[in-house]
């Protein structure tokens, strides 16, 4: 048990030491993936032969085709990304970077942006704070611009660990395991009931909140003569934020609205108030549904979060909810808390 624990917490610190934390994620939703497909091919093909429940071989031919699905779909939706959004796929960074830069620039013109009576008001010590907020963004704008290749790397990553988790969810387990294998196995589930709780969660989370921005941004600001620019970076940056709980709310909406700023007052009034309206639903939901399935409260959730994010960086904001949800589920099964 004791070295099955130790393994854990190896493997772990492994992954945020050498950055494997997308293959991680992605070993873990290709298992589920494969997993929840074959249940489904399996229940096709016994209302097809009008039996009961799928028979074993019918089984192991659902594990087959749901592992080569997981497998496949992947590389064909790359083709096809490639086929019409080479550019857009192959310089995403660079793109994140000029919008970092544009909003650098709006912040130092916000006195300019303003209508006159309301930057007379602005106090003098605000264009040192917008020079600081400037040398910010585009101090983050030129370190991105170096992130091509850790780009690349965390996609292919991702791609072998989906890989991974496919083939694992085939592998049929022997009747009988040794004393480490069956620890390591427990330790296994309840890391997968953690990434199933708080990462599918947040991941439908995101695709709502990416959906309503996405129709705010394409239809309803172009319908007031509003339209923002770098649009297509910045529904995308709404999903990758939405991933992350809490904090990627928070930062989407300090996004969106800089750059509603530079467009016009009204336009970062809009932004702002549609952020306030709709993406502050994802406080309740995740009170309501990740808090409660995982027994964790929002300060718990910001606290490991910021611990984290000082330790491992952005990627620790990610991960903090996933670990920190199966360390209480080893402490609950454990009878510790």
């Amino acid at each position: 048990m004791v070295a099955s624990y130790l393994l854990m917490a190896g493997v772990l610190l492994l992954v945020m030491w050498r950055g494997l934390l997308p293959g991680l994620l992605c070993v873990c939703l290709g298992f589920l993936l494969t997993r929840a497909l074959t249940r489904w091919f399996g229940a096709l093909a016994a209302r097809a032969l009008r039996q009961p429940s799928a028979t074993p071989r019918n089984l192991h031919l659902a594990q087959i085709a749901a592992a080569a699905l997981v497998m496949l779909l992947p590389l064909v939706l790359l083709g096809v990304g490639l086929t019409h959004s080479r550019g857009y796929l192959v310089a995403a960074p660079h793109q994140y970077q000029e919008l970092l830069n544009y909003m650098a620039r709006t912040v130092l013109e916000l006195r300019l942006k303003l209508p006159p009576d309301m930057a007379s008001h602005l106090p003098d010590g605000a264009v040192e704070l917008q020079r600081v907020i400037a040398n910010y963004l585009g101090a983050k704008a030129g370190a991105l611009a170096m992130a091509g290749r850790a780009w690349l790397a965390g996609v292919l990553f991702a791609y072998v660990g989906l890989l991974i988790g496919a083939l694992a969810a085939v592998r049929p387990l022997g009747s009988t395991l040794g004393p480490l294998a069956d620890q390591l196995r427990q330790r296994i589930t309840l890391f997968g009931e953690a990434f199933r709780q708080i990462v599918a969660a947040q991941f439908w989370i995101a695709a709502f909140n990416t959906l309503l921005t996405a129709l705010f941004l394409l239809f309803v600001l172009p319908l007031w003569g509003m339209e923002l620019p770098y649009t297509p970076v910045l529904i995308t940056f709404t999903f990758v934020a939405g991933l992350v709980p809490i904090v990627g709310n928070l930062v989407c909406n300090v996004v969106l609205t800089i750059v509603g700023l530079s467009v016009s007052p009204l336009a970062a009034a809009a932004c702002l108030g549609f952020l306030i309206l709709i993406h502050k639903a994802e406080y309740v939901i995740n009170a309501k549904v990740v808090g409660r399935r995982t027994q964790m409260g929002v300060w718990e959730l910001l606290s490991v979060m910021f611990v984290a994010e000082a330790v491992f960086g952005p990627a620790g904001l990610v991960a903090a909810p996933l670990f920190y949800a199966y360390l209480k589920k080893e402490l609950v099964a454990a009878r510790l808390v």
